[in-house]
């Protein structure tokens, strides 16, 4: 029988892969070609075969910046295989997170909809 892994591993080994990716992608990737790009999460699978990195970016275009850290995953995998102590390093896929973006509009509209109920 298979023993059950530790409740919790995958989401620390999600939380370490955000945390070393995003001292990476600091170094590694230049602001003036993908802006500021901040992590804002990762999801691994049970298998830890992949990983999506969920991005949000200021100061470029979300497709150049989306094409940059796509380049660069394989490299961003070697050097995760460097610094984790895990059997497995996933895969990265990088997704643009809208959720920044959606939130802001959400407020814009609750404050237009606040100043047509008092104008």
């Amino acid at each position: 029988m298979k023993p059950a892994t530790k409740p919790g591993r995958g989401l620390r080994i999600a939380d370490q892969i955000q945390r070393d990716l995003a001292e990476m992608i600091q170094r590694e990737v230049s602001v003036e070609r993908a802006g500021l790009v901040t992590l804002t999460g990762v999801e691994v699978t049970p298998d830890y075969a992949h990983a999506k990195v969920y991005f949000t970016i200021i100061g470029a275009p979300v497709e150049a910046a989306q094409q940059i850290l796509d380049n660069k995953a394989g490299y961003f995998h070697s050097l995760l295989f460097k610094r984790l102590t895990i059997h497995t390093i996933p895969r990265l896929t990088f997704v643009h997170d809208e959720s920044v973006v959606r939130g802001i509009e959400i407020d814009r509209l609750i404050d237009q909809a606040n100043k047509d109920l008092s104008g």
